[in-house]
């Protein structure tokens, strides 16, 4: 009964208490033991353990980082946070959850160590919130009863690699990643798409990779929109000879749109959402791929009211009540991609943009391989993109993905951006400590939408800021939401944002660090290479040089400054009105790129930060300065 009177009722359902209670065995540490004595506990119902806690011991001085890509800081002690794929849409940092969570950690500070907490379910830390001398644990189980921890010594990048001998490391991709990405929703036909192609050319700003979102039927994400065909009514897949494209359509000629911007170097990415729609009632190949999906059981389903399993109806905002195939099972993620097959062999498409892969919500969710959705979950992003770049790699083509959510194990598939996020310098901070988060975790290929994507348009200031950080993290790309064709334009183009803000410089200063930044694509490709045999980030927080930079106050300039590479220090500049910088430089012989004076390492120095320089450093003697020539 409601406070207020109100009675409600529900179905009959069953219970059982369950308490705390000691399990020394349940927690197995393979590496240094840590564990406190003591402090294993299971959450017990008298028939099986539901979770269980435990503590690690936390020195003082030792500060945590990690946990996959977070927004709001990159030292977590002191603080709560948990490891589940959340869709948390904008104010990731606000809110503090994240689409791509691991419960992995670096403890810096004292003698150097880190854990993996070895399991797909969800797992809550109390790192020093409650006890600063002791780091909790709590976990999800399943009915065995026992949760594997794994225990790391050393340095950061020893910790990382002793990590990802378990999860996997980044598969190399293709030197053409780290050229400029474009993008905008309402890029959302052929005829604005090149419109879009000629206009960077215009402007001297080249482009390597273009993605398209607003491409399909927004039905069988197959078909490009007002596509002529026949539906096959046993969902089967389609090749380019089925289709029609009408000449006065949205897209007369993909195919020849593909070749074209081949011609002129630049990849297509087309937009991907891992379900089938069911909102509005589908109508035509949607409908006939609905019935042929459930009909090949390769669906994740769910328990009805009356115990029998039967789909799973997504339960979020976005696409509600949508089936969502079982992409973590072989022949469903084959059946799946098969229908997207002739995009890539007949029309060229060079990779995908592998959106909202997280929307499996529930713990009673049933996936085929018979195991829930508390313990699968999580590790459904991972298996997206893995099966996307399958497809890719069997047509010839890199596994160039582009996804927002992840777990343990997306080290291995693919490339990462992080997310929706408003145009605000908030959300710039909240973008950089996203990235380099991630990167301790051993993601290699990240980006964000440069300045925002949603909202109002940036300021001059803050494009051109995030334009300079943009240049020198691994990917580099720009995007913006859809308006509904409203005037003026909020595209997040460079001359867009100078026309709407009456800054010419925007346009001049973009234009200057696109040109760095195809010059650095030999040294990133390299650098890219080197991270992923040795586990040193190629988007590197400092602390990876020295770990007591982490969270001390007392070592001033250590904030929001990076490596990239070996070679080069990266100060961005993410305040309104900023005109100078205060870093602290990794120990060796440096060189100012802008100056071409030389700096010792080891040091705090001050650097001037006027709109259009972000204070940068090459070390003495690499081949990378050579990039920053005439500059």
């Amino acid at each position: 009964m409601h406070p207020d009177g109100r009675t409600e009722r529900t179905r009959p359902f069953e219970f059982r208490a369950a308490r705390w209670q000691a399990a020394p065995e349940a927690v197995a540490e393979f590496g240094s033991a840590r564990v406190i004595p003591g402090s294993v506990q299971h959450l017990h119902d008298g028939i099986r353990p539901w979770r269980v806690r435990f503590a690690l011991p936390l020195m003082p001085g030792e500060r945590i980082t990690g946990l996959g890509e977070r927004f709001d800081a990159l030292d977590h002690t002191g603080t709560e946070l948990d490891s589940v794929v959340f869709e948390q849409y904008k104010s990731q940092g606000a809110e503090r959850k994240t689409y791509l969570p691991m419960p992995f950690a670096h403890v810096l500070g004292g003698d150097g160590w880190g854990f993996h907490v070895d399991t797909s379910r969800r797992v809550w830390f109390d790192l020093g919130a409650s006890d600063p001398s002791r780091l909790e644990i709590e976990a999800e189980m399943g009915e065995d009863g026992r949760l594997d921890v794994r225990l790391f010594d050393g340095t950061p990048v020893e910790v990382l690699g002793g990590f990802l001998d378990g999860v996997g490391r980044a598969t190399e991709l293709p030197d053409w990643v780290f050229r400029l990405w474009a993008s905008g929703n309402e890029w959302n036909t052929q005829a604005e798409v090149m419109r879009q192609m000629d206009l960077h050319e215009e402007h001297g700003i080249p482009v390597g990779s273009v993605v398209i979102e607003a491409w399909s039927d927004e039905s069988t994400f197959t078909a490009f929109r007002d596509a002529q065909y026949d539906v096959t009514p046993d969902g089967a897949p389609h090749r380019l000879e089925d289709f029609t494209f009408p000449r006065d359509g949205a897209w007369p000629n993909p195919k020849g749109m593909a070749d074209e911007l081949h011609r002129r170097n630049i990849r297509l990415h087309l937009w991907q959402i891992p379900l089938q729609k069911m909102r509005p009632h589908p109508q035509g190949q949607a409908a006939a791929d609905a019935r042929a999906a459930i009909a090949a059981d390769v669906l994740i389903r769910e328990p009805g009211a009356d115990g029998k399993l039967r789909p799973y109806r997504n339960r979020g905002w976005w696409f509600p009540l949508a089936l969502m195939p079982d992409l973590t099972d072989p022949r469903a993620a084959d059946w799946w991609t098969e229908k997207r097959r002739y995009l890539v062999e007949d029309i060229g498409v060079d990779g995908f943009k592998t959106d909202g892969g997280e929307h499996a919500w529930g713990a009673e969710l049933v996936y085929l391989d018979g195991r829930r959705g508390d313990e699968k979950n999580n590790t459904f992003p991972v298996a997206y993109a893995d099966a996307f770049g399958r497809l890719l790699t069997s047509a010839g083509k890199a596994p160039v993905t582009f996804s927002r959510a992840g777990f343990s194990g997306s080290q291995q598939h693919g490339a990462f951006w992080a997310g929706d996020e408003n145009s605000t310098w908030e959300a710039f901070r909240w973008s950089i400590n996203a990235g380099l988060s991630a990167a301790s975790c051993g993601i290699v290929y990240w980006g964000w939408d440069i300045a925002g994507f949603s909202g109002e348009i940036p300021s001059a200031e803050l494009y051109v800021r995030a334009m300079q950080a943009s240049a020198f993290v691994p990917i580099m790309q720009y995007h913006s939401e859809f308006n509904h064709h409203r005037t003026p334009s909020r595209d997040r183009t460079p001359w867009n944002i100078a026309d709407r803000t009456g800054d010419p410089r925007v346009l001049e200063i973009s234009r200057r660090y696109v040109a760095i930044r195809e010059r650095l694509v030999p040294y990133l490709a390299e650098q890219a290479r080197v991270t992923i045999d040795t586990d040193r980030p190629l988007m590197r927080p400092l602390f990876f040089e020295e770990p007591a930079l982490l969270g001390d106050p007392q070592i001033e300039g250590a904030a929001a400054v990076w490596m990239l590479g070996d070679d080069l220090v990266v100060a961005p500049v993410l305040e309104e009105g900023v005109t100078e910088r205060t870093v602290r430089l990794p120990a060796g012989d440096w060189v100012d790129v802008w100056s071409g004076s030389s700096v010792q390492g080891g040091q705090t120095v001050k650097a001037a930060a006027p709109l259009d320089r972000i204070p940068l450093w090459a070390r003495a003697g690499a081949a990378v300065l050579d990039a920053f020539a005439g500059e």
